[in-house]
């Protein structure tokens, strides 16, 4: 009997929280989180670190992640953890949600400490997902949370490790949602993970089904859209033959 052999699609949801918003003009990098996905299941494996940015901490960033400079004094420097975010990270496509700022953030640090850079390629970004399946619509990742039913009430305030969970949930809704089937896949995936010695945990089960994804104001957009066509209307002309 030949053993089919078993393919593992590996992915990394990411997110960072950073001193501002371009490492051009002296921002650095402050928290890495990461989320392991395999066959879109989460495995419960994931990366966390908080970082030294060797700076102030502008009052705007800080009221968005709350993470100060004095907090951030004792933690290590990017250079002493790029080996171990590399190695977690491999060659697995990275979900972020506008993974361009996410991405640039990164590669400056990652170029500044003499490591390889990540390919842009690499990434996938859940944002212009989002504004392609619905356009118009608010993208955030509180909107798509609001969107998807997904709990975020423990979002006070930006974290890394949070988003990136966070972000987990809403991208498997956004490629389509999780099917039946892929319960079992989780077990699996989680049981691969306890195996290899890797934390494991048990994902949340979803309280209430999902409410409708359209929003009163894309039904009453689509009202208007279909009410322009009168009774020109090509599906009228079909019923009345």
């Amino acid at each position: 009997m030949t053993k089919r052999s078993v393919t593992h699609m590996r992915e990394i949801v990411f997110d960072t929280e950073t001193t501002g918003f371009k490492p051009s003009e002296g921002h650095r990098l402050v928290e890495i989180g990461c989320v392991e996905l395999i066959n879109h299941v989460p495995t419960g494996a994931v990366y966390h670190t908080y970082i030294n940015p060797q700076r102030d901490m502008p009052e705007g960033a800080f009221e968005v992640h709350g993470l100060s400079e004095q907090f951030l004094s004792d933690k290590p420097l990017f250079e002493h953890v790029a080996d171990d975010f590399l190695e977690f990270v491999g060659d697995a496509p990275l979900v972020a949600h506008n993974a361009n700022f996410d991405m640039t953030f990164i590669n400056a640090e990652l170029k500044a400490a003499n490591k390889p850079t990540l390919p842009d390629g690499q990434s996938i970004d859940t944002l212009a997902i989002a504004r392609k399946r619905f356009p118009g619509a608010q993208a955030s990742l509180d909107a798509l949370c609001r969107r998807f039913n997904v709990d975020n009430s423990s979002r006070e305030k930006h974290g890394a490790l949070l988003d990136a969970e966070l972000l987990a949930e809403v991208y498997l809704e956004l490629i389509g949602g999780r099917e039946p089937g892929l319960v079992l896949e989780e077990k699996k995936a989680a049981a691969e993970a306890a195996r290899n010695g890797g934390p494991v945990t048990p994902r949340r089960a979803r309280p209430t089904p999902l409410p409708s994804l359209i929003t009163d104001d894309e039904r009453t957009a689509h009202r208007a859209f279909v009410a322009e066509f009168g009774d020109k209307a090509v599906w009228l002309k079909e019923a009345s033959n």
